[in-house]
């Protein structure tokens, strides 16, 4: 017979599995989107940064100078999603590695439009 100890052992083993797994989901689809992303602009590398509480981005920088990011809920998440998908990870998002984004108007207004007389941000 099972003692109340080995019944919460069990159940914590059971949570934990369960952590672990959707964790791995998680990774999973965010591995495939950045594989789309790799396919749609050919190739891609990427930077993990840290946002505090919301989690870990994942920087995305396209073969085309395409970019995008995703928002894992953790940098283990992150990392794991990153290894899923073979991304390429620099430490920093440095002059050269961020010398490869090209930007277009629409990132030109929004980053500085205020500041520079462009359209403002719409109220919220």
């Amino acid at each position: 017979m099972a003692s109340m100890g080995d019944t919460a052992d069990t159940a914590a083993a059971d949570t934990a599995g369960a952590a672990e797994k959707k964790q791995d989901r998680k990774a999973a689809k965010l591995a495939k989107q950045i594989g789309a992303f790799a396919k749609q602009h050919g190739g891609v590398e990427g930077q993990l940064a840290h946002i505090g509480q919301a989690g870990t981005r994942i920087v995305l920088v396209g073969t085309d100078g395409g970019w995008g990011d995703l928002v894992a809920p953790t940098f283990a998440v992150a990392r794991l999603a990153a290894e899923k998908a073979a991304l390429t990870l620099h430490d920093e998002f440095d002059g050269e590695f961020a010398a490869r984004v090209r930007t277009g108007p629409y990132e030109w207004t929004r980053m500085a439009g205020i500041q520079i007389g462009g359209p403002a941000n719409p109220a919220a």
